[in-house]
Parts: C-alpha cells; structure tokens; sequence
C-alpha cells in the first residue's frame, strides 16, 4: 500500500502545450461594398428616319466609330427634291407680285390692305420654302454626336416609313453605370456621407479585373422600389479609351473606411450560437473564453467593434486543442507578422 501511495506522488504534471499568442492589430482599413451594376453609354439613342421613301445608300457600318455630323443613311430624295423646287418657284413668284403690289400701292392704285394681302401670300411661301427644304435635308441622316454605330435594321431598297428604326448611336466615352441599394445599406451609406461631398468608386469588370479609371456617384434616385425594396443609384465614369460598351455588366465597389480598425484574424475566433469568442490568455497562461462583437468581416479577419483591446492577448493557434481553464506555454507573435499573410485590404 505505502509503494503504491509513493508511485502516484510522482507521478509528473501533464506538459503545457506550445501555442502561438498574439494581440489585436489597430490599423486604418478600407473595405468595399460589392453590388451588381449596368454598364450604360451617358448618351445612347436610336436613328430613326424622318421621312418616308426608299433606303438610297448606307454609308456607314456595325461597329464603326462616327463623328458628328458624318452621314449615316440616305433616302431617295427625288420627290422632296421636286417639292423643294416647286415651293422654290412659288416663292419667287410671290416675290415678282409682292414687288409689283408695292409699287402699286405707292402709286395709290391699290390699297394698304391688298398690299397687306400679297404680302401675306408672301410669308406663307416662304414658310412653304422652308418646310421643303427642311424634308429635303431629312432625307439624309447624320449622326448628332460622335458614337458607335450598332446593328443596322434596314437594307438598302427598303421602303422605309417616317419613325421607322434604321440603328442606333452610343457615344461611350462616358459612362452611366446602374446599381441598386437594399435600404439597410443606404441608410448607412446616407448617415456616413454628406450630401455635397463627392464619392469615388471602383468598377470590376466582368473578368473580375478592376477598371483603370474612378467614378464618382452622381445620382440617387428620388424613392425606393417598393417592389424590391431597393434604390437606384448612378454613377459616371470615364471611358478614354472607349474599352466598354453600352450593355456591360459588372459590380461597383463602394469604399467604407474604418478609420483605426481592431483587426484579429478569424482563426482566432470560435462560434458558440452564433456569438463570437476568443481565448484571452493570462499572465499565467491560463484561457478565458470572451465574447466579442464583429463590425465588419474582411478575408481571414474580422473589425472587432466591442470586447477587445490593442493590450489584450488572445490565442492565435490551436484553439480545438484546448478548453476553459486550460494553461498553455505562449509564444508571442506580434500581431503584424501574425496578419503578414493575410489578405489585408488596408490603407
């Protein structure tokens, strides 16, 4: 009995397991609010013919880049020619009478309000004239501003109706680009920018690549959509190089700043229904589970707003090795070096 009583005496003390320690990162952090967005030309129309007859000649091709001005389409103009000419000679003819009448009334041989009656038919010749000419001009259709042709509608011979579609024009040096705000996040959006300051945004592109160029939000619109609950908001880039077109899609990211941000990587946290915990780790190296609360979450780090301080201590590694209460040897691992691998998006 007494070397049984000796045996269990000595028996030696388990041995502290080894675990990386570190404490919270206080660093300026920016993140990006991601939302789906359409990508539209500032100025995208459609060329429509403005007077009936047959298609004479296409000038101009899909996909080809136009200035102002340059010819897009050209009716048979025959007819409004023959119109022009005729109201032409009617208003030459009405000039000869208004030049004769004058002299006449001067004379006295007719009265001011027969001079007032030629000259009447005068002014509607004239106005005659100028509504021929202006048919005429229609015949021919230019583009009203530098753009990119899209698909042509028509064929040449085709008997072509006032207003009937012939193309359209995108003047894509500019961009309007489209997204929509769920409320929660417009509110905060609303209750963390003025209303006068200007808001740079990033652009990603369908292949995931970031656009070279900054927009800025330039429009919000009126109310929200009761069917979805969202608000449309607009924001205007620069396309120089005219390298996306009207129709795109992509994602805006909107920056939100977290001036002084705690950072602790996630791996250092559990979950117990659905509440975050660390381990805080004594002088003694003895583990307190602690409740924290997350701000905002980044890849592999969580913004702790509540719960922690830049002194604290908190177990990096090994977290299901261990329990409440338990004692562990620290290895201190600045929080710099503990964070070095981690995709930090940060100022």
């Amino acid at each position: 009995m007494e070397m049984a009583a000796c045996s269990s005496h000595s028996r030696p003390a388990p041995e502290k397991p080894r675990l990386p320690v570190t404490t919270p990162l206080r660093k300026d952090t920016l993140l990006y609010d991601r939302y789906v967005c359409q990508i539209r030309a500032a100025r995208d129309i459609e060329v429509r013919a403005l007077e009936r007859g047959y298609l004479q000649t296409i000038y101009v091709d899909e996909g080809q880049f136009v200035r102002a001005g340059q010819p897009l389409f050209q009716i048979l103009p025959a007819i409004y020619q023959a119109e022009y000419q005729k109201t032409q000679a009617e208003y030459h003819y009405a000039q000869v009478e208004y030049q004769n009448a004058k002299a006449l009334a001067d004379s006295g041989v007719i009265s001011p309000n027969q001079l007032a009656l030629v000259k009447a038919k005068l002014e509607k010749a004239q106005a005659e004239l100028a509504l021929a000419q202006t048919h005429l001009q229609f015949t021919q259709i230019r583009a009203p501003f530098d753009g990119i042709v899209g698909m042509l509608r028509v064929r040449i011979g085709s008997l072509l109706e006032e207003g009937e579609l012939l193309t359209t024009l995108s003047d894509n040096s500019e961009l309007w680009v489209y997204f929509n705000l769920p409320e929660r996040d417009y509110l905060a959006y609303a209750q963390r920018v003025r209303p006068d300051s200007i808001v740079k945004v990033r652009l990603q592109l369908a292949n995931g690549q970031l656009f070279p160029h900054e927009g800025s939000i330039t429009a919000i619109e009126a109310e929200f959509d009761n069917t979805t609950g969202n608000i449309p908001f607009r924001a205007t880039f620069p396309n120089p190089q005219r390298l996306l077109r009207h129709g795109e899609t992509g994602n805006i990211l909107i920056p939100r700043p977290y001036p002084k941000a705690l950072l602790i990587p996630q791996r250092a946290t559990f979950e117990v229904l659905d509440k975050k915990y660390v381990y805080l780790v004594g002088e003694d190296g003895q583990l307190t589970s602690h409740l924290i609360e997350v701000e905002a979450e980044l890849p592999h780090l969580y913004i702790v707003s509540k719960g922690l301080s830049e002194k604290d201590r908190i177990l990096l590694e090994g977290l299901n090795r261990v329990r409440e209460g338990d004692y562990i040897e620290a290895q201190f691992v600045p929080p710099e070096k503990a964070l070095e691998n981690l995709h930090l998006h940060a100022e």
